[in-house]
């Protein structure tokens, strides 16, 4: 189901304060009109940032500034999220989300020279790289899925069969319109975050189009070529892994590092699976670390 245009966030109303609102751009590329946000010196190397399913670029609101002091910091929000519109159901698969990223890059013109994608956008940048479309660029993954959910078997045939009824993503926006799901939901995550982050994951989650680009990537995500293509990576790749995330649990990025040749493990003991946003100084030191760099 393709969202109409009134079910999208609109940026006038509902992005009146929308974090870094002054950092933010839209661009055509690839069929759709991204909601990106850019900051640091035009000519500084360019740091490209993923957010994962379900969230939009807000979800770095604390973390870029303090990247853009030496970074030229790249956020989009992804095919079927936030305030980027135009996304086709071929968009929300992982080689279809790898492939309009490089769109969108092609356009703006960034190579980025160091990547960094919080759960699922750690294997889209994984992804990218094993298609080539990100030469030389160093890789850090934040609480990366990167195994099938537990129960998988049942949740994606579940979730393809809400992406297609035409009713699933106005319930659900209705309903966190009227109760509080957009609160269990990030309490699930196991991190406390601002109030900031908290009214931006409601906002999104009363508008129908970004319920429907969230159930559609769940829908559509299949891990298996990649998990099977992990030893064919050439980058450095450091995977950064909260201890407390019941979401991802660390595992999940102990076992992909064994996969990925030279691939650096960092695990933390607080954070929860929104971590970036619960210690973004702390994330910032990590991503910054100048041995990081490309094979």
């Amino acid at each position: 189901m393709l969202a109409l245009a009134s079910e999208y966030p609109d940026w006038e109303s509902d992005g009146a304060n929308w974090p870094n609102r002054n950092a933010s751009r839209f661009i055509r590329a690839g069929g759709m009109t991204w909601h990106v946000q850019e900051m640091g010196p035009a000519k500084a190397p360019p740091f490209l940032l993923l957010h994962g399913t379900g969230a939009a670029n807000h979800s770095f609101r604390d973390l870029m500034p303090i990247l853009a002091r030496e970074w030229r910091v790249i956020a989009p929000d992804l095919p079927g999220h936030g305030f980027t519109t135009g996304a086709q159901s071929r968009d929300l698969t992982l080689p279809g989300m790898a492939n309009a990223i490089g769109e969108l890059l092609a356009a703006i013109g960034a190579k980025p020279v160091r990547t960094a994608g919080h759960s699922a956008g750690a294997a889209i940048l994984l992804q990218m790289s094993l298609a080539g479309n990100l030469p030389k660029a160093a890789i850090f993954g934040l609480n990366s899925a990167l195994e099938p959910i537990r129960g998988n078997a049942l949740l994606s045939p579940m979730a393809k069969l809400l992406f297609h009824n035409p009713l699933t993503s106005r319930l659900v926006s209705l309903q966190a319109r009227v109760s509080g799901i957009t609160g269990r939901l990030l309490d699930a995550t196991g991190s406390r975050i601002d109030a900031t982050g908290r009214e931006c994951y409601a906002m999104l989650m009363r508008h129908p189009a970004h319920v429907n680009g969230a159930i559609g990537m769940m829908a559509k995500w299949e891990l298996g070529e990649l998990l099977r293509n992990l030893g064919k990576i050439n980058a450095a790749v450091t995977l950064i892994a909260s201890q407390d995330d019941p979401m991802v649990p660390s595992q999940v990025s102990r076992k992909a590092s064994m996969l990925v040749p030279g691939c650096k493990l960092v695990i933390v003991n607080h954070g929860g699976h929104l971590l970036h946003e619960v210690d973004p100084v702390m994330v910032a030191g990590l991503l910054s670390e100048k041995q990081a760099e490309a094979a």
